[in-house]
């Protein structure tokens, strides 16, 4: 049996852990990185990476279907899977290689194999005990499924749905949640009927509604067909499809059932509660440092509470890497976390929904305008409807940023910006914004905020 001693030993290489890895790296510390399959983890295998590429090869296709209203003459022939693969295969792989290389070049001993922690300073992986000052779970999460819904055959998750080697002809979604939709997104672009089953009452229900509600007119116009405020009840399948039957009687026939419930936290058996680390259904508890209750044993990304996102994820890794270097950084909290659904149309967020603004200021105390795209002139060009909505406490700061349009998943920069740094519409509303752009929609919404509409009313 070996041991191998660390300033900092990580448990996950996903976004979390590497980050945590790199950041450490640099503030002097020596590291051990243990990661079972691959670094970078769910995102960059088989999340955020691979289905990105897969809604661009989407975005091509609409773009070839409607060529003509832009004087172009194209004609969509179809979709090549395998070539499509391909070139998502191709993009992983470099980001794959560039960060086996960074973390090399950092002299970070990546250690392979399943850990499990035996001990507040202790993890062992096969025979060797790794053994550090400090230790950090990023674990990560995996596609959660309902009790009773067994994962097989035409019943999928989103991995899966990765790896299909064909276009569905008709797909059922459960779950109208950020991967549900994306996956629906790509489906109606290259030509598959799909149906969402969401139980409750709006798609991308965790967005402000008025964004849910567009994105619902986008989908219907789409010709996405959704089921809303209706729960799931069971499923069967045989070699010609699955027939998902709802809980109100009605059933749908398809060739494929994607769940898309949501991720859990995966911490199973990997010895977390034997060593006293307080959890709740299986995530690990800690307090806003990102502190177990067990000292020098730390947790980031999907295995805490909150949002299930890579950047979040990404963040608290360089979190924790400054905490243990006694930098004292800066706590960001999930609601101000920016967050972007790739699909088509985007949306995009940071801060509070104007229902939660109310309950926590109260409904006097604030302000909001809705800037439609239609006014903006690069969103017309791109042939993109939508609206930014922007909060504000009334003579105070922003503390919602809220938009549903083409790319508007590239202005979220900007948005957060305000946001985290309390930034009051009238400090913004002299800033410039180029023209033409549709960042210009997001200093028109300043404007409004701040009295001084320019092109709205």
């Amino acid at each position: 049996m070996s041991e191998h001693t660390f300033d900092l030993v990580i448990l996950g290489a996903g976004s979390g852990g590497y980050a945590a890895a790199l950041r450490a790296s640099q503030l002097g510390m020596t590291v051990g990185l243990i990661e079972k399959h691959k670094v970078g983890g769910t995102c960059l295998h088989v999340g955020c990476i691979p289905t990105k590429a897969l809604l661009h090869a989407a975005e091509v296709a609409d773009a070839a279907r409607d060529s003509a209203k832009f004087g172009v003459r194209a004609t969509l022939e179809g979709i090549d899977v395998p070539a499509v693969t391909a070139y998502r295969e191709g993009i992983i792989a470099s980001k794959y290689k560039g960060l086996q290389g960074l973390i090399k070049a950092r002299g970070i001993t990546t250690i392979e194999g399943e850990g499990r922690l035996t001990s507040p300073t202790t993890v062992q992986v096969g025979e060797q005990t790794i053994t550090g000052k400090n230790v950090i779970l990023a674990t990560g999460s995996y596609s959660r499924s309902l009790p009773g819904l067994e994962i097989g055959g035409r019943v999928i998750t989103s991995e899966q749905a990765l790896q299909l080697d064909y276009v569905p002809k008709k797909v059922a979604v459960l779950g109208g949640g950020v991967i549900g939709v994306e996956f629906s997104s790509v489906w109606r672009s290259w030509g598959a009927e799909v149906v969402i089953i969401e139980a409750l009452p709006h798609l991308v229900p965790n967005e402000d509604e008025a964004i849910s509600k567009q994105f619902e007119r986008a989908y219907r116009k789409r010709g996405i067909d959704f089921k809303l405020g209706v729960r799931f009840q069971g499923v069967t399948q045989d070699d010609n499809g699955v027939v998902v039957t709802l809980e109100s009687g009605e059933t749908i026939e398809a060739d494929l059932l994607l769940v898309a419930v949501g991720r859990g936290p995966m911490t199973a058996n990997l010895g977390f509660e034997e060593v006293g680390v307080a959890m709740d259904r299986g995530f690990v508890l800690t307090d806003e440092r990102l502190r177990t209750n067990v000292p020098g044993v730390y947790a980031v990304g999907d295995i805490v509470p909150g949002l299930q996102l890579a950047h979040r994820g990404f963040q608290h890794g360089i979190f924790v890497a400054e905490e243990i270097a006694g930098l004292q950084p800066v706590v960001i909290s999930d609601v101000n976390v920016p967050k972007v659904t790739y699909s088509e149309p985007e949306v995009a967020s940071v801060g509070l929904t104007e229902a939660k603004a109310k309950e926590q200021y109260g409904e006097a105390q604030i302000a909001s305008y809705d800037y439609n795209l239609a006014g903006n002139g690069k969103s017309h060009i791109l042939e993109t409807a939508g609206i930014i909505k922007v909060i504000r406490v009334v003579d105070g700061p922003v503390v919602g940023v809220h938009m549903i349009g083409a790319r508007v998943g590239e202005l979220i920069g900007e948005a957060q910006l305000a946001v985290n740094w309390d930034a009051h519409p009238e400090d913004i509303a002299p800033l410039l914004h180029a023209h033409p752009t549709q960042n210009e929609a997001l200093g028109e919404a300043f404007l409004a905020l701040a009295g001084k509409p320019l092109h709205g009313i």
